[in-house]
């Protein structure tokens, strides 16, 4: 015996019908929408697009203002407080790990020590699994907020190329790991000036910094898992366990930390540049 598929229309009429004989004429008026709509189309009377607008405004903001930033090349020290869009200084200055530019730069490519290290924090960032579902949404529009149409039918996931780049996360949290190791490092730095020890508005601000680029990375999902997550009874190993409940705890306000340490990240960068340029002055505080 076989079935003959039923057309929408016809699933629909029975799907509302069969409904209303089972509870009564209150259901008789049931909405089932069965189509797609075109993209934007909706029946949601939200202002929906105002956080994939959000989004898209904030992260093109950041994208800006982070690659000029990188390509100047200058104006990221000032006395003990160094940009961490430069952090560690490998190569550029004096106080670099390796000293100023290297010989075997290409002559035909701006030198900027920011390019050499921004990569790791920027693969971090791109790869992260709450920014994933946010650019998709907002510079994709895939989908660009929930019941709300889209400019493609189809759906590929993350399985093919370039998107199957995303499951390399993982490996740059380790990377991220060690920069907050180097950031904080650059903390203990910004609190010698040179009269000696002392802390300057400059000094808070890198330290909120890594605080909050600490809790952003530590309450990763990838590291969540790490720590615990592929355990079947964790509560064995306590430990572990102590270490899983920090990491679920960041993790239950990983957008915020998100958006605050990427805030941080570039003011972070613009007051060392404006108070290096003479523009601001670093007020010290003792």
């Amino acid at each position: 015996m076989f079935l003959t598929p039923l057309h929408p229309s016809e699933s629909a009429y029975m799907l509302t019908h069969g409904l209303a004989a089972l509870g009564g004429d209150s259901l008789s008026s049931i909405d089932v929408p069965l189509k797609n709509g075109g993209f934007g189309q909706t029946s949601r009377r939200d202002n929906w697009w105002l956080q994939p607008l959000a989004v898209f405004l904030g992260l093109s903001t950041f994208i800006v203002y982070s690659t000029w930033a990188a390509f100047q090349g200058d104006h990221y020290r000032h006395l003990g407080y160094l940009s961490p869009f430069y952090s560690p200084e490998i190569f550029g200055s004096e106080h670099a790990w390796f000293g100023p530019k290297p010989a075997w730069w290409p002559g035909w490519m701006p030198f900027s020590a920011a390019l050499l290290i921004l990569w790791a924090p920027g693969g971090f960032r791109f790869t992260c699994y709450y920014y994933r579902g946010a650019y998709y949404k907002a510079f994709w529009a895939d989908p660009i907020a929930c019941s709300v149409g889209e400019p493609r039918k189809s759906y590929c996931g993350e399985q093919s190329f370039p998107l199957i780049i995303q499951n390399i996360h993982r490996y740059f949290l380790y990377l991220a790991l060690i920069f907050i190791v180097l950031l904080a490092h650059d903390v203990w730095l910004a609190m010698w000036f040179p009269d000696g020890f002392g802390i300057g508005v400059g000094t808070l601000i890198l330290a909120a910094n890594t605080v909050l680029l600490g809790s952003y990375t530590l309450g990763c999902h990838s590291l969540r898992h790490l720590v615990g997550g592929r355990f079947d009874l964790i509560s064995k190993s306590p430990l572990r366990k102590k270490a899983y409940d920090g990491s679920s705890c960041l993790n239950k306000r990983h957008m915020r930390f998100a958006w605050l340490s990427l805030f941080s990240v570039g003011f972070s960068d613009l007051y060392v540049r404006l108070c290096s340029m003479g523009i601001w002055h670093d007020w010290r505080i003792f």
